[in-house]
């Protein structure tokens, strides 16, 4: 049999199919649903009711609260009480409330394995591929189906491989990564492929930062973001509670001369990445950047503020005080981060600094809850520095990764966090 890409492996599991090629068009079984307060009970519960119908599955159905908390302003408090009186009146057996961002509390519940084929309501669905499982991102009519019949179709993908040699200096990360393969290809350069990240340096990653890569592959354009597992996968899933006597690691990785698209990257020789306003594409090093001085540095949203984050940016401040002036708002990723963090004396040093610390939940990064006054400029770990995406249309958003933000709330301006930690 031809040598096949791991994105086709999944998808020919999911289908029944011992192979599936590119372009093919097949109907997969859905594994695991998920989906949040702002794009599920709200939109789904009326549909389902016009209908009349019923979901397939319920032990496959994950809600996560997380989005419109804390509960601003009457809408807020609107969408949320839907969604939790949705989920009692349908006795769902997963809902996360208050514990954190949709795609940390997923695999810290121990709701994603090797070999999975998942979606979920919120465009960085591909998450869950940094575990080896097919994940994306789909719209609530596409969830209405999903739910009701516990399957969907797709167009099976091309695969693009990122190779990565060599090992990350430190004070650099995964965000820098990902943000050098956006600033060479653009929010389009995975066209709506799978990608998948390989190479020495992302074996060498935990899987937080393999989190941030396949979590990031949607700003690539990407339907899925992949990194084949391994024993640094399985120790995490296991410690989680994840059911890998079902899926286990294998046969879940790319053959020897899988088709595909194929680029290499030096990770030794990466310097720490920004992404300028207002695209995550417009990026530079950090070197290369002008003096720019910022108000806020926030270290938030799934990408940027799970425990290993935290940690990167108390490495920068402990023992020091953020420059007058600039604001520091860490909102932990999950509350089983924050608590570990909390038990490690991460966020004492984090407070120490000047720090204010933030519910776990989206907040800024989606212009919810604490939103960035307007006319500020922003240092920020998130995912995205749309123009009004943190709730202020004249905030001017920087992107970087952890480091980069710690050390730019010392300095009073963007940074480079090495020049801290040698």
């Amino acid at each position: 049999m031809p040598p096949s890409t791991l994105a086709q492996k999944l998808i020919a599991r999911a289908a029944g199919r011992d192979r599936v090629t590119p372009g093919e068009i097949v109907t997969c079984r859905v594994d695991l649903a998920m989906f949040h307060d702002s794009s599920g009970p709200r939109r789904l519960k009326p549909m389902l009711d016009e209908l009349g119908a019923t979901i397939w599955d319920k032990n496959r159905v994950v809600l996560v609260i997380d989005h419109y908390l804390p509960e601003a302003d009457d809408e807020a408090r609107r969408i949320v009480r839907i969604a939790r009186d949705w989920a009692a009146e349908q006795a769902l057996p997963h809902v996360y409330d208050g514990q954190g961002i949709c795609h940390v509390v997923l695999p810290q519940g121990g709701h994603l394995a090797p070999g999975m084929f998942c979606v979920g309501g919120d465009s960085h669905s591909p998450t869950g591929g940094a575990f080896g499982a097919y994940m994306f991102g789909i719209g609530s009519t596409e969830m209405l189906g999903v739910v009701t019949t516990g399957e969907i179709w797709l167009r099976v993908p091309q695969t693009i491989f990122m190779r990565w040699s060599g090992r990350l200096a430190d004070g650099v990360s995964a965000k820098d990564m990902v943000l050098a393969m956006l600033g060479r290809f653009g929010m389009n350069g995975g066209a709506y492929q799978a990608v998948e990240f390989c190479g020495e340096a992302v074996a060498a990653l935990g899987m937080a930062e393999r989190m941030t890569l396949a979590n990031m592959s949607a700003e690539l354009g990407a339907q899925a973001g992949l990194v084949a597992p391994d024993e640094t996968t399985r120790q995490f899933l296991q410690a989680a509670g994840a059911d890998l006597d079902t899926y286990g690691l294998e046969p879940w990785h790319s053959d020897e001369g899988a088709p595909g698209i194929r680029h290499d990257f030096d990770a030794s020789s990466l310097a720490p990445q920004v992404a300028l306003p207002h695209s995550p594409s417009h990026v530079r090093a950090v070197a290369d950047l002008e003096p720019t001085p910022v108000q806020i540095a926030y270290i938030g949203a799934c990408t940027g503020a799970k425990l290993e984050d935290l940690r990167a940016a108390a490495r920068v401040l402990g023992g020091a005080r953020i420059a007058p002036g600039v604001q520091l708002l860490v909102a932990p990723a999950s509350l089983r981060d924050r608590d570990r963090a909390e038990a490690e004396g991460v966020l004492a040093t984090l407070v120490d600094a000047g720090a204010t610390l933030l519910p776990s939940s989206c907040g800024a990064c989606a212009g919810y809850g604490s939103r960035i006054p307007e006319g500020s400029t922003v240092i920020s770990s998130t995912a995205r520095n749309f123009k009004g995406r943190m709730g202020a249309a004249t905030a001017r958003v920087y992107l970087g990764s952890p480091y980069t933000v710690a050390a730019s709330a010392l300095r009073g301006r963007i940074a480079d966090a090495r020049e801290i930690l040698a």
